[in-house]
């Protein structure tokens, strides 16, 4: 599965915005406080939907009036949400729409709308195979069964709160397929909010060890699980390693005799390995990166902010390979940054800039501006672009 597109509108900065045609890897450029956080805060935002409710995702995040946009009436102004993704639906690839419009009824959130919706045949409008409004709906039970008509399809009639989503119930069961595979992919994807200081130092050898967290702090426990059930893609981790920070030889997870787990690093200078609070920043976080983008099963959705910080610019091209190479793989992927050095290492269509006039933020693609489309196929780099200033409004004013 693969986002194609989203559009959002009164959601924080974004009044109203359209991106579309989103690549497997996508890079966003723009100053501070343009908004590039706040778009990837959406996918945070269904995440903690899904795990409570709308109502608990808005309180995160200030209440129902700080993420509606600024100049909006919150009593008849609603957020809407729409992400347009690829799935297979009996051996067709289809485009799946999911739709989301939450309002605010007496100081208290509503799901005033949730669509799922495709098109059936070649032709026509797409169908609502999932539609709910302020907590009641149907959802299509047999919508596989493309020889019937649209009147002789299942519809199972659903109840829920006005605060939950629909496919939070829903999702969980096979017979909805369009809502089971949404909310796999929400559950699963990553939204990486990685701390060094977290990542370090003894662990307590239990719990999370098959995927990194958000924050890093199990990587350890995950550096283990993958160098004793799957060596090969361990192996491939340090041999990374050694060609993309001098000196590191080898990694290895460690159990101390108190129970607790810790990193230890190999350097070639010396025979005594380092214990990883030894170790650089920048050591530490391209390990955490490797771990986390040669994960055995990939997120189908991973978004990382600045993932220069702490790294030396030489590494930016081997880091925006392995990026992109996990996309290939079928993860996609979003990354913001700052660094020219990363953008001098990405294709035309990989990369967007935000721009934000009085308040609200507009979205700009490198290949719909025909200038940097003529540079770049003229040999020209896009992060040596960004600094002289072609990416027009990018800069803070």
């Amino acid at each position: 599965m693969k986002i194609e597109s989203m559009r959002l509108k009164n959601y924080k900065a974004f009044k109203d915005v359209r991106l579309k045609d989103i690549p497997a890897f996508l890079v966003v450029v723009g100053a501070n406080g343009s908004g590039k956080s706040t778009l990837f805060d959406v996918f945070g935002f269904l995440h903690d939907c899904l795990k409570g409710n709308v109502r608990q995702a808005l309180d995160k995040r200030g209440r129902f009036a700080e993420v509606l946009s600024r100049g909006c009436d919150q009593r008849k102004d609603t957020i809407l949400i729409e992400l347009q993704y690829r799935m297979e639906i009996t051996g067709v690839e289809r485009l799946v729409t999911y739709s989301l419009e939450i309002g605010e009824q007496n100081g208290t959130p509503v799901v005033l709308k949730e669509l799922l919706r495709y098109k059936r045949g070649r032709y026509g409008s797409p169908f609502h195979f999932l539609s709910f409004s302020k907590g009641e709906g149907y959802a299509i039970t047999n919508e596989e069964d493309f020889n019937k008509s649209d009147e002789e399809l299942d519809r199972e009639t659903q109840k829920v709160a006005p605060d939950t989503l629909a496919i939070k119930g829903l999702g969980q069961f096979e017979r909805f397929k369009a809502a089971n595979a949404f909310r796999s992919l929400i559950e699963n994807w990553h939204v990486s909010d990685f701390h060094i200081s977290a990542a370090r130092g003894r662990k307590d050898a239990a719990g999370e060890t098959e995927h990194l967290s958000e924050t890093g702090e199990n990587l350890p426990l995950v550096a283990r699980y993958l160098h004793e059930r799957h060596p090969d893609i361990f192996r491939q981790i340090l041999s990374t390693m050694a060609r993309r920070v001098p000196g590191v030889q080898a990694v290895e997870p460690v159990l101390m005799d108190d129970g607790y787990l810790t990193l230890r690093f190999q350097d070639g200078s010396f025979k005594t390995p380092f214990l990883d609070r030894y170790v650089s920043d920048g050591t530490i976080k391209m390990f955490a990166y490797l771990v986390l983008l040669h994960d055995p099963r990939p997120h189908p959705l991973l978004c990382v902010e600045e993932p220069e910080n702490q790294l030396y610019p030489q590494l930016m091209v081997e880091l925006a390979e392995e990026f992109r190479s996990y996309a290939n793989r079928g993860g996609q992927v979003f990354v913001s940054t700052h660094s020219p050095d990363f953008l001098n290492a990405l294709e035309l269509e990989e990369v967007c800039w935000l721009v934000k006039r009085q308040g609200c933020t507009e979205i700009h693609r490198a290949k719909d501006d025909a200038q940097i489309a003529a540079y770049v196929a003229e040999g020209d780099q896009l992060g040596y672009l960004w600094k002289q200033g072609f990416f027009g409004g990018v800069d803070p004013q």
